[in-house]
C-alpha cells in the first residue's frame, strides 16, 4: 500500500475506501430504521471535514430529511487548540425537531460538546450524534455518541474529508501519520 506525503509529513493507509463505504452504508441503514417515523429530521453536517461523509451518508438514507451545515474549528496543524470558534451558525428553526449531528471524527469532544449545548438552547425534540470515526481513548466529552462507523486509535489521520493544514481532504482512503 502506498504512503502519501502532505506538506512535511508522511501518512500510511489505514482505512481503505471500500471499508469506509461499508461503514457509511451500515450507519445510514441504522438511522433509516431508527428515524423512519420522524417528521422532517434535520441532519447537521459539521464542516469542513464532514462534507465527504455527509454526501455519501445522506444518499443512503431511506426517508425525506433536511440537510444543513455549521462550521466550527478547534484544530491547528495536527493538534487541537482546546478552544472552539463558531464560524458559521445554524439558520434553521430546530424547536421540536430531531437533529442529527454528522461528524467526520469525534476526538476530544470539545467541539461536539459546544455544538450540542448550542443546539439544546433552541429546544429541539432530540439531538443525536452520528460520527464516522471515534477516538474513545481521547474522548473527554459527556455527550452520548449514538452512531459510530468505526473506533480508531488516538492517531492523527487524513483523507475522506479530513486534512492536514488544508491538504488530504480529496483522498478516497484514510491515512494515519507515520
Amino acid at each position: 500500500m502506498k504512503n502519501v506525503k502532505l506538506w512535511d509529513k508522511e501518512f500510511r493507509i489505514s482505512y481503505p475506501a471500500n471499508e469506509i463505504k461499508k461503514d457509511v452504508e451500515a450507519m445510514a441503514q441504522d438511522l433509516s430504521r431508527d428515524l423512519a417515523n420522524e417528521e422532517n429530521p434535520l441532519f447537521l453536517s459539521v464542516l469542513n471535514g464532514s462534507f465527504v461523509f455527509t454526501a455519501d451518508f445522506v444518499r443512503n438514507l431511506k426517508f425525506p430529511c433536511e440537510i444543513s451545515f455549521v462550521k466550527l474549528a478547534s484544530y491547528q496543524g495536527t493538534k487541537t487548540t482546546g478552544t472552539v470558534n463558531q464560524l458559521i451558525g445554524l439558520t434553521e428553526n430546530i424547536e421540536g425537531r430531531t437533529v442529527v449531528i454528522l461528524e467526520d471524527i469525534v476526538d476530544t469532544g470539545i467541539t461536539l460538546g459546544k455544538l450540542v449545548d448550542t443546539l439544546n438552547s433552541f429546544n429541539p425534540k432530540a439531538v443525536k450524534i452520528a460520527t464516522l470515526l471515534f477516538k474513545p481513548d481521547s474522548y473527554k466529552g459527556k455527550v452520548k455518541i449514538d452512531y459510530v462507523g468505526r473506533n480508531i486509535p488516538n492517531e492523527f489521520i487524513v483523507g475522506y474529508g479530513l486534512d492536514y493544514d488544508g491538504l488530504g481532504r480529496n483522498l478516497a482512503d484514510i491515512y494515519t501519520l507515520v
